[in-house]
C-alpha cells in the first residue's frame, strides 16, 4: 500500500500544504489518516480525489460547492474537463490520473486529442515528456507503482508505432537509418519518437529495439547498407567499456556514420572520429536531418 505524506500531496498535485489543510478542515474534503504517533499520511484514493479536486477548483468551481459533490460527481465533472479542456494543467493531470487508475480509454481520449489538435510531435514534446517527468518523480517518492509505468509505456510506444506507419518516405534521395539500443539501456520510447522524427523528415530507418547485440548491428549493415547508424547509450557508465564499445562502432559500421545520444554519451562525450556525430534532444536531430537535406542540395 501506498502512502503519502502532505508534502507528496503538495508536490503531485501542485496545491500547497497549507491549503489542503484548510481543505481538510473547514470543508472536510478528505480525512488524513494518522500514524501511532500522530503524524498525518494519506492513501492513493486521497491522492487522485486532490488532483480531481485541484482541476475543478482550477476551471472556477469553488471549494464550497466541491465539497458538497459526492466523489462520483467530482470524478465525472473532472473527467469531462480533461476532455474538452486543453490548457496544460488540465490535460497533464488527466493524464496522470489515467494513469493511476490504469484508463486506457481515459488516456488514449486526451491523447489523440492532442495529436488531432496539435500533431503527435508537438504532443509528444508538450504533453508526454512532462507527464513521464511528473511520472518519473512519482516513481522516486514511491508514488506509482511498477504496472503504471508498464501501463504508460506500453500505450506510447503502441502510438508511436501507429504514427510512424502513417508516414510515408516522399525524398527523392532518402537516407537509410539503422537503429538500435545495446543491451541493458532501456530507452525504447525516445529511440521510437527517433525513428517518427527521421522517417517524418522523408528518410527510410529499420528499428532493431533494445538489448541488440553489436554483432547484429554489423549484420546489419552488412545487408542493410545504412548511411546512418543511430543509438542512444545511458547506462555504460565505465569510460573503459564505452571508450571500446565505440570504437568497435566505428570500425564495423562499414561506410555508416553513427549519431550518438544518451546521458553517457554526453557525459563522456569524446568525438573518437569524424564518423560520429552527437545529439542531446529530437529538436538537435532535427537540425542534423536538415543539415543532411542542405548538403544533398547543394550536391
Amino acid at each position: 500500500m501506498v502512502v503519502y505524506s502532505i508534502k507528496d500531496l503538495e508536490n503531485l498535485t501542485g496545491i500547497k500544504a497549507h491549503t489542503i489543510r484548510i481543505w481538510e478542515k473547514r470543508y472536510g474534503i478528505i480525512e488524513p489518516r494518522r500514524t501511532n504517533t500522530n503524524i498525518r499520511y494519506y492513501l492513493e484514493e486521497d491522492l487522485k480525489k486532490i488532483m480531481n479536486i485541484a482541476l475543478l477548483n482550477r476551471n472556477g468551481y469553488k471549494i464550497s460547492k466541491i465539497a458538497k459533490l459526492q466523489n462520483n460527481d467530482i470524478h465525472s465533472i473532472a473527467a469531462k474537463l480533461t476532455d474538452v479542456d486543453k490548457t496544460f494543467e488540465n490535460q497533464l493531470d488527466g493524464l496522470t490520473l489515467s494513469v493511476l487508475e490504469l484508463n486506457e480509454d481515459n488516456f488514449l481520449k486526451i491523447f489523440n486529442a492532442n495529436i488531432s489538435q496539435n500533431g503527435f510531435k508537438q504532443t509528444m514534446l508538450d504533453v508526454i515528456y512532462p507527464l513521464l517527468d511528473k511520472l518519473g518523480m512519482m516513481w522516486m517518492t514511491g508514488s506509482i507503482e511498477p504496472i503504471h509505468e508498464n501501463f504508460v509505456s506500453h500505450l506510447i510506444k503502441r502510438k508511436c508505432v501507429v504514427e510512424i506507419d502513417k508516414l510515408d518516405v516522399k525524398r527523392d534521395n532518402p537516407k537509410k537509418f539503422l537503429l538500435f539500443l545495446p543491451k541493458s539501456e532501456q530507452g525504447e520510447l525516445s529511440l521510437n519518437f527517433l525513428h517518427y522524427i527521421i522517417k517524418s523528415k522523408g528518410h527510410k530507418a529499420i528499428n532493431l529495439g533494445l538489448n541488440v547485440d553489436v554483432q547484429n548491428v554489423f549484420s546489419g549493415c552488412h545487408i542493410y547498407h545504412p548511411d546512418l547508424i543511430l543509438t542512444i547509450i545511458d547506462n555504460m557508465e565505465d569510460p573503459s567499456t564505452y571508450s571500446k564499445y565505440i570504437d568497435l562502432l566505428v570500425q564495423e559500421s562499414c561506410e555508416a556514420n553513427l549519431l550518438l545520444s544518451g546521458l553517457q554519451v554526453m557525459r563522456q562525450k569524446k568525438l573518437y572520429s569524424n564518423k560520429i556525430q552527437t545529439f542531446q534532444s529530437s529538436l538537435e536531430l532535427e537540425k542534423i536531418l536538415d543539415e543532411l537535406a542542405l548538403n544533398e542540395f547543394a550536391e
